[in-house]
Parts: C-alpha cells; structure tokens; sequence
C-alpha cells in the first residue's frame, strides 16, 4: 500500500522497489498529452492542406482559381496578408498582382500594384523559398510606399507551372505575432505544386474555350459573306469578336486606298470609334501601316506614347497595349488590317494571344476572297449577258428594222398619194433613229464603267499628298461612307477643284501648321470639310477662290459655308448632293 509522503511505489531491477517522484509523473503526463495534441494539429493542418488541394484544383476559371490559391494560401499559415504575383512574358516584373486582406480602399491610397522591385524581386531573380523574420532587414529592401500597411515577417514561395516559374507567393504577418516557421514553409510549398497543377488546368481550359471562341467567329464570317453580306457588315462583325474574345477596349480595320500608299480606317468599334472612323493613315511611318507592309503583327506595350501613331486627333486617352494584325498572309496576299488596344494598365498582347488572332484574320481573308471571286463570277455572267443581248440586238433586231426601212423607202417610189408618201418617208426617218438608239445601247451594253478611273477616296488622297510639300505639313484625312458609290463623276470633279484650291489658300495665306480634311456622304449629299489653325480669312482681301467654290456649289444645287473657330484658323464647308450615277 502506497504511503502518504507524495511518493509512489514501483519494481526496480531485481526486484527492488524504487520511489518516482510525483512531480515527474505529471511532467510525462504533460508531455504526452502536448504530444498528441501536436498529432492532433498536424492532422487538421493536414487536413486543411488537403481541403485546400480540392478547392484549388476544382476552380477552371483562371483567375477564380489565382483567388482560391491566394486564399488557401492565406488560412493554411495563418496570414494577415497574402499576395501571389504572376510574372510577366520577359521574366523580370510582375504582370498581375492578387491580394487577400488589402481592402479596395487601401489599394486605392497605396497605389499601382508592385513590377516587382525589392523583396518580390528577389523571388523572381530567385525562385526559392525564402522566410524572414523582419522584411526591413533583408538586403533587398527598401521600404513600402505611403499608405501601406506595416508588415515585419515574410514567407515567399514560388510557384512552377511545368517547370517553369509562373508567379510567386507572398504572406506577411503570420497572426499572434508569430515568426512563420519551416512547417508553414512546407505546407505553402506543397501548396504551390498544387496550385502549380491547377493553374496548369485552367490554362489549358481556358485555351480550349478560346480556340472554340475563334472557330466559331471565323465560321460567322465565313458564312455572312458567302451569303452575300455587305462588305461593311462583315468587317464589323470581324472588329467586333475580336474585339470580345481579346478583352480590346477598341478595334478598327482599315483598308488600302486605291493608287495609293495609304490606309483608310473603313471601320471602329469600342471607346471613342467615331474618333477613328474615316481616318487616312500613311502605309510608312503608321502602326497599322507597318503591319500592312511587312504582313507580320506588330505590337505596342503603350500606344498612347508609341511614336508610329500617326498625327490626327487625340483618340487614345486611356488606352494602353495594342497590336495591329494584317487581314491575310504574304505581302501580296494582305486585304487590310485590324487594330486591338486595351485600357491602360491591362496586360501586353502574347504570342499565345496573337497567334490564334493572326490564324482569324487570315480566314477571314479567305472568306473575303472566296466572296470577291463570286462577285466577279456573278458580274461576268451579267456582262456575258449583255454581250449576247448585244449580239443578238445587232443581229437581229437592226438588221430586220434596217430591211424594212430599206423596203418602205423603194416602196415609196410607188406611191402617188403626197400624204401617204410623206407618211412613208417620216416612218424611215424614225427607224433610223430607233437604229442609233439601239446602237447606242448596245455600246452602253459593252461598256466598262469605272474601270479606266480611279476612284474619289483615291483622288482625294492623293491630292492631300500632293499638298503636303507645299504646306509643310501633311493634312489629316477622314472619310466616311460609299464615296466611289455614291458620288458621281460631274460632283467628284467639281469636289476635287474645290479641294485643291482650298489647300491652295491655306499654303498661300493661312500660315497654318495643322490641317484637316473630312470626306462624309451619307448616300443623298456629300460634305467637304476643310479646317486650319491659321490666320483666318482676311477682312477685305481678295476672296476670287471663294467665289468660284461658292459657284461650283450653286452649280450642283448646294452651299459653301465658311467660319472661324473658337480656336482660331479657319473652317471650310462644301455640301452638295452626291448626283446622279451613270449607269
């Protein structure tokens, strides 16, 4: 029986009884119990790490699943802030930055998110884990920017898509006021391989969806001009999707002008379009002229400062990345070019981007030649039609009207009837006239309008061209609508007179440094717009130039109007309807 001295009895060797203190008991009682409460943790950590696999690796949706790995990452060691950057295309800065217990409000006070300088740097320039106890002891530091939140230890892990660095992990701020140790160390990077194969997932669904996306856009267009759709309603379907499936703020596509070296923007759509719409572009020295002249894809990481922007009206306020992609392959192959800008501050335009763009605007290519083929097909088949016509009119119809009058005149001789043989002669007389009548037609028949002229956009174009040594400078060009459509030959002519003598005033008395010309018809008149910052229009000088404009208008049963803008210079206006076509 155990005695009442605070000891407890118990067999030594050979059989000897030996006292053990209580206090020792209670001490492996203790450390027994701390043990299992340890198994215990590690279990729910374990658990908790495996929770954190599943829910990362459910997410398809990319940037859902950057969200869910920042998360786990975030509960799993028990952060007060969490971050994973993803590191862009060159290898050196962060393209993309998510956080978890930053509120918008303290983002917005603290400003752009990091390129990665300082500590996150140094896991981009070295992929390893990295753990700190106080970041502003680490080497590489230097300090947070105004407004941001103290932070003192550190827990970096990188995270590797197949082997190659995708982004980073960043905790701070293990809660407690603890310092993270080499457990959490290895629950985050066990973490990041899962993450790893996650990101790896989503990407690759994420390209499956896109390809999809393009398959169906290239069948759309395909469809809507072997249907018989209008140019115009195909190109903006072309701008349009490639405008949603590349997340582009803008999208235009411009044309090549006939007989010249220039570019006309046919179309735009997104932020401020109506600013592109029309614009004229050079082929060299321009962006989307450089992408028409080398037949490659030419991008810009900020096209507001990009210096192959050509001179025009500001119409990039905003916007950011860009890349301009020619519509078809080989140099003599390309038909235009599309050009895609996002908002400033989003993502430069990747190859893996690019090269399903790129593989679009060259079936749409196809598509447009395949149309243009049958469009030819169809306009020969016509004039084949006109030719027997033709044929068949001479043959036929001239030769029988040309024996019949041949017959009244002999039989003419016969009759004695002064009426009657007055008659006779009045009715050869008119089928002589339904002969040349028909002649005429059957030389209208094989005629071929417009093909030994150049059209208005053309002529336009090139006498602004002509211009610009004379000025100094080169105009800004827009024009809007079906110009060579609608316009006829007597207006065009009248217009590209007025044109040239209102480039002529502005070389010979604006003293001007800027120049613009707008070209708009909307199919029943056509506005000449030409605007200086010159001088403006002299009070009592000599105005014969203005005179003669102010006529042709008048001529053609429209107006000129002139004024001086707020800004000074000088604002031509020349509206008259767009005339009859010949047919």
């Amino acid at each position: 029986m155990a005695g009442t001295e605070g000891a407890r009895r118990t067999e030594g060797p050979g059989g000897a009884r030996v006292r053990l203190p209580q206090l020792r008991l209670d001490e492996l009682l203790e450390e027994l119990q701390a043990r299992i409460d340890a198994a215990r943790g590690t279990r729910d950590r374990v658990h908790s790490l495996l929770e954190a696999v599943l829910s990362v690796g459910r997410e398809l949706d990319l940037e859902q699943a950057l969200r869910s790995i920042v998360e786990a990452a975030a509960a799993l060691v028990d952060a007060e802030y969490a971050a994973l950057g993803v590191i862009g295309p060159d290898g050196r800065r962060l393209s993309a930055f998510h956080t978890v217990g930053v509120t918008e409000q303290q983002i917005a006070r603290i400003g752009h998110y990091p390129e990665g300088h300082g500590i996150l740097g140094e896991l981009i320039r070295h992929p390893e884990p990295l753990r700190l106890a106080k970041l502003s002891q680490h080497p590489a530091s230097y300090g947070f920017p105004p407004h941001h939140p103290p932070m003192n230890t550190f827990l970096g892990v990188p995270i590797r898509v197949r082997d190659q660095v995708f982004g980073n992990l960043y905790l701070t701020e293990k809660r407690g006021g603890l310092q993270f140790d080499e457990e959490d160390e290895s629950v985050l990077s066990t973490l990041a391989v899962a993450a790893g194969v996650a990101i790896d997932n989503a990407r690759l669904y994420e390209e499956s969806r896109l390809r999809e996306r393009w398959l169906r856009a290239t069948a759309e267009i395909t469809h809507g001009l072997m249907s018989g759709a209008e140019r115009a309603e195909v190109l903006g379907l072309l701008a349009e999707r490639a405008r949603e499936i590349t997340g582009a703020a803008l999208a235009a596509v411009a044309m090549p002008v006939e007989d010249t070296q220039s570019l006309s923007v046919e179309l735009a759509t997104g932020t401020e379009a109506e600013l592109h719409r029309g614009l004229v572009l050079p082929v060299d020295g321009s962006l989307m002229g450089e992408a028409f002249r080398t037949a490659a894809p030419v991008t810009s990481e900020d096209i507001v400062t990009d210096q192959r922007v050509w001179a025009g009206p500001t119409r990039f306020t905003g916007l950011g990345p860009a890349v301009a992609v020619p519509v078809g392959t080989g140099v003599e192959g390309v038909r235009g070019v599309v050009l895609l800008v996002r908002e400033a501050g989003q993502t430069a335009f990747s190859d893996k981007e690019i090269e399903p763009l790129q593989g679009f605007a060259a079936q749409a290519a196809v598509a447009m030649e395949l149309a243009d083929r049958r469009r030819d097909a169809e306009e020969i088949a016509v004039l084949q039609d006109r030719d027997r016509i033709a044929r068949d009119l001479h043959d036929l119809a001239i030769q029988r009207l040309f024996a019949t009058g041949m017959t009244l005149q002999s039989a003419g001789r016969f009759i004695e009837h002064q009426e009657a043989a007055e008659r006779v002669v009045r009715a050869v007389d008119d089928l002589d006239e339904t002969i040349k009548i028909i002649r005429s037609t059957i030389f209208g028949l094989r005629s071929r309008d417009g093909s030994a002229r150049s059209g208005l956009r053309a002529r336009v174009v090139r006498a602004v061209g002509e211009a610009a040594p004379v000025l100094g400078f080169a105009p800004s060009v827009r024009m809007e609508g079906l110009i060579d459509t609608h316009v006829s030959r007597e207006t065009a002519d009248h217009l590209m007179a007025v044109l040239s003598e209102a480039l002529t005033n502005i070389a010979r008395h604006a003293r001007a440094d800027r120049a613009a010309v707008a070209l708009e018809t909307d199919g029943r008149e056509i506005r000449l717009t030409v605007t200086d910052n010159g001088v403006g229009l002299p009070e009592g000088g000599r105005r014969s130039g203005l005179r003669n404009m102010a006529e042709r208008a008048e001529q053609l049963g429209g107006a000129l109007h002139t004024r001086s803008p707020d800004g000074g210079g000088t604002e031509l206006e020349w509206r008259v309807p767009v005339g009859e076509r010949e047919t």
